[in-house]
């Protein structure tokens, strides 16, 4: 896969990128500041055509693959007039869903994940984390085959956002989807992602892919973050970004 602006004298934002991702699969894309990664993202979801190359959801193209990816961008965009239910339910009401059926969804979801007895409030009533859960629940609720997850915990506080990736990791595998996660926090990848991608400076490239092995039975993230295996993982990734060089 390739892909640059179209113009002549454009950069392009990667090159030669070819991966998988397999069912209930989760995979974390990281690189340095610049790669490539939030186009590469556009071009997944459909958003942009890469100059060369195809995107394949299911055997179908992506373009053609309606309704088999959700998107969960870095802001909630909840409508700030619309209960949590009304807001679950948005992208069932635009697919045409009847109503009933739609609200059904959506209470199921808000029950199970949290959120009950906030069914009538509003966005502005939520903290940022119950937000971004309510934006998940939006996601889920068109049962896509993929979740693609754009940073959606950086606006968060750190102590929420380490909450929620744990929380977004295992309704991600309740609800057995797959899912790409791009981010620029290594430690974020390694609580959510099965392998990750790291890719090179521009034009991103593959560097290398590492299947991550750790032991997610604990549901105590902080633990989690202390296992010695986190920390040598967290390392590997970190001299694969060429961290140190790119700041001196």
């Amino acid at each position: 896969m390739v892909f640059n602006a179209g113009q002549p004298n454009a950069v392009a934002a990667f090159q030669d990128i070819t991966f998988s991702l397999a069912p209930r699969e989760t995979l974390a894309i990281i690189g340095p500041s610049g790669c490539g990664k939030s186009t590469l993202f556009n071009v997944i979801a459909g958003l942009l055509e890469p100059t060369v190359g195809e995107v394949h959801v299911g055997g179908q193209r992506v373009s053609d693959a309606t309704g088999h990816v959700g998107y969960m961008l870095q802001k909630d965009l909840l409508l700030p007039w619309r209960t949590v239910l009304d807001n679950v339910v948005l992208g069932l009401e635009i697919r045409g869903a009847p109503i009933a059926e739609a609200r059904e969804t959506a209470l199921r979801l808000i029950s199970a994940y949290g959120l009950e007895g906030f069914e009538r409030a509003r966005p502005g009533m939520l903290s940022g984390g119950m937000r971004q859960r309510v934006a998940l629940m939006r996601t889920l609720a068109t049962d896509p085959d993929v979740i693609l997850l754009d940073e959606p915990f950086s606006a968060l506080d750190f102590q929420t956002r380490i909450l929620l990736q744990a929380d977004v990791k295992r309704i991600i595998a309740e609800r057995g989807k797959s899912a790409i996660l791009v981010t620029h926090d290594i430690g974020e990848a390694l609580t959510i992602a099965d392998r990750v991608l790291v890719l090179s400076r521009r034009p991103g490239r593959v560097r290398s892919v590492h299947t991550i092995d750790l032991d997610r039975s604990d549901p105590d993230p902080i633990r989690f973050r202390r296992d010695p295996r986190f920390q040598d993982y967290f390392e590997l990734l970190w001299a694969e970004l060429e961290v140190r060089s790119e700041t001196r």
